[in-house]
């Protein structure tokens, strides 16, 4: 049985560059309808959403859970974590495709060094489970920050 399962819907109308779609639901209601183009993905945003930046933002808030669940196992649980995830999109020789996520992290940890920090941030990564479902397809770095 699986641990949960989630839940969108989309609608597209017309071809890829000409078309236009909405994501029109997501099982929590948690977002509103978000329009997205082929042009929201590889030009200007326009105020409308891509696949890339949904994954992004998947992803940078999976990886503050993960990273926050490895600070407080080895006994630092974190003041903040600030994460930013940047998705990129390329052309390859098989199309468009999601190639690399780079992700940027700053904290307050009480009782931490810079070593330390990097070390839980590489372990994080790990077990993020969207790092876990890219892997092997798309490049992940981490570059995490101490504060204070």
């Amino acid at each position: 049985m699986a641990l949960a399962e989630r839940r969108a819907e989309v609608t597209w109308e017309g071809n890829l560059t000409q078309g236009k779609g909405t994501i029109e639901s997501v099982g929590s209601g948690a977002l509103q309808t978000l329009p997205i183009t082929w042009a929201s993905r590889v030009e200007k945003s326009d105020g409308r959403t891509s696949p890339e930046e949904l994954i992004a933002a998947a992803h940078a808030s999976c990886y503050a859970m993960a990273f926050s669940n490895e600070l407080n196992k080895g006994g630092t649980p974190p003041a903040r974590l600030h994460v930013t995830a940047v998705c990129t999109l390329d052309r390859t020789d098989a199309g468009p495709t999601i190639t690399a996520m780079a992700l940027e992290v700053t904290g307050s940890v009480p009782g931490l060094d810079q070593a330390k920090f990097t070390e839980a941030a590489e372990t994080a990564k790990k077990g993020c489970p969207v790092s876990r479902a890219l892997q092997g397809n798309v490049q992940i770095t981490v570059n995490a920050t101490l504060e204070g």
